[in-house]
């Protein structure tokens, strides 16, 4: 389910909470994903020249149907949300996603039409689970980025002396520093690195294994493993982060309601009050006056 956002006003007009309600209901969120899928499948099969000459008009007119739905989807949150639909990113993503779709078939930005098919994305955004991958994998960013800094750099020195041992023997793998970071890249995948570019080598270089395997265990086995350590950290850490966010977001959410609380709770002390002197006055009226002597 699309998590809900938090609104800038205090209370949503009443039609504005049924729509809200609606929106949000598991029923509407299943029925869009039902919709995404039967659009995947759509633009899958838009992809086959039979189908497409058999029932293309179908498809095309399914599709426009399933799109038409989709913007009032849109619609429907952004006049529940307001701006602050725009500060959600799975909403912005969302809003994007829909947006491209409506790009004209022609004109300069046509190409873009193909692009369509990344409605399959608006997935990541409804089911929980998915939408927990993507945030770890986003959470997971920075130490990616160190992690891939440091192989730049364990690449260039690799490259830069591959070049400069086997250019001139081997130009198409080593020619130059372009050719020998590819090649290494190669290596580092291990596709066909020991016969196809290890072994010719060594028929000239005898030693050139003293090159390959240190490179192998630096770059496929340790670097790729910090990269799979790195993501497995931080799902980890953003799946423990879940119940704090939760009951923060339930602690935020009593303290938004305590000064109405307080309120109800005054009410009800005053209301005891005026009964009280309502009780006390009604019994002075009633009391028999002073007699005389």
């Amino acid at each position: 389910m699309t998590p809900p956002l938090t609104s800038p006003h205090p209370a949503y007009a009443p039609w504005r909470q049924r729509l809200k309600n609606w929106i949000e209901s598991s029923f509407f969120q299943n029925l869009i994903m039902a919709l995404i899928i039967i659009n995947a499948i759509i633009l899958g099969l838009e992809t086959s020249a039979d189908v497409v000459a058999a029932t293309g008009h179908w498809l095309r007119t399914v599709d426009s149907v399933l799109l038409a739905v989709f913007v009032v989807e849109i619609v429907a949150r952004l006049l529940v949300h307001r701006l602050a639909f725009f500060r959600d990113p799975w909403s912005v993503f969302d809003f994007s996603i829909v947006a491209i779709a409506l790009i004209p078939a022609s004109g300069p930005l046509a190409v873009l039409r193909a692009l369509r098919v990344l409605r399959v994305l608006r997935l990541l955004t409804i089911v929980p689970s998915m939408r927990r991958v993507v945030g770890a994998l986003l959470a997971a960013i920075p130490g990616l980025v160190a992690i891939a800094g440091v192989l730049m750099i364990i690449f260039y020195v690799f490259a830069v002396i591959a070049t400069k041992l086997f250019g001139e023997t081997f130009p198409d793998w080593f020619g130059n520093l372009g050719a020998s970071l590819y090649t290494l890249f190669q290596v580092m995948t291990l596709e066909s690195w020991s016969m196809g570019i290890a072994r010719p080598v060594m028929e000239s270089f005898p030693y050139a294994w003293a090159f390959f395997v240190p490179f192998i265990l630096v770059a496929t086995f340790t670097m790729l493993n910090l990269f799979i350590a790195i993501i497995v950290n931080a799902m980890q850490t953003f799946n423990d982060s879940q119940p704090e966010a939760l009951a923060a977001a339930e602690a935020a959410s009593a303290a938004a309601a305590a000064p109405e609380a307080l309120m109800r709770a005054e009410l009800r002390t005053l209301r005891q009050d005026i009964a009280e002197l309502k009780a006390l006055l009604q019994n002075n009226a009633g009391a028999p006056g002073p007699t005389g002597a």
